[in-house]
């Protein structure tokens, strides 16, 4: 969808990084290397973006570090218009309205950073009716034409396992903040 509007790919991966878990920091060479791309294409593309204030650089010794400017009018916009690109708009209605209890939902992994590789890794927190929760995921799983692949934990399990998820980076699509459901 967005590829029609953002004919630049490169500026599409850029934004998605950026725009989908907006605390995310990175630097040219690592935005390369990640993309696989020139980085004298990735400097055209954040400096596109960085001249529109829809990215903020920020220099750390020689290094110039880019984040999304949440503060931009548009920000709320692209972020929603990304999230319905890759389908979480839709992941989140289908599992909460139709799954059970679920307490909170956090996006780990790649989409978490911001990289579209088509699998989404989803932690749930709840008790959900597996039978349903599964057949909504692989209808989902079409719908947006990416894997998902998912953990349902409850509260003692999220605990022991919070380290190990890195919860503090993941995207969070539904319920409360992590400090409130697991003290530190």
């Amino acid at each position: 969808m967005l590829e029609a509007i953002i004919t630049s790919k490169t500026r599409l991966k850029l934004l998605t990084k950026f725009f989908l878990n907006s605390g995310t920091e990175a630097y040219l060479q690592e935005l390369a290397s990640e993309f696989g791309e020139s980085s004298n294409g990735i400097r055209v593309e954040l400096n596109h973006l960085t001249k529109a204030k829809l990215l903020i650089p920020r220099r750390e010794g020689r290094t110039v570090l880019y984040q999304a400017n949440t503060q931009h009018g548009l920000f709320a916009t692209i972020q929603e218009a990304l999230q319905k690109n890759v389908g979480l708009d839709r992941l989140v209605d289908l599992l909460v309205k139709r799954c059970g209890d679920i307490e909170a939902a956090w996006v780990v992994g790649e989409y978490a950073r911001g990289i579209d590789c088509g699998l989404i890794d989803l932690v749930i927190l709840g008790s959900v009716n597996m039978l349903e929760f599964q057949q909504t995921v692989d209808k989902t799983s079409r719908l947006i034409e990416r894997k998902i692949r998912f953990l349902v934990l409850d509260l003692i399990e999220l605990k022991a396992m919070k380290q190990h998820l890195d919860l503090e980076h993941a995207l969070q699509i539904w319920g409360s903040k992590v400090g409130q459901i697991t003290p530190s």
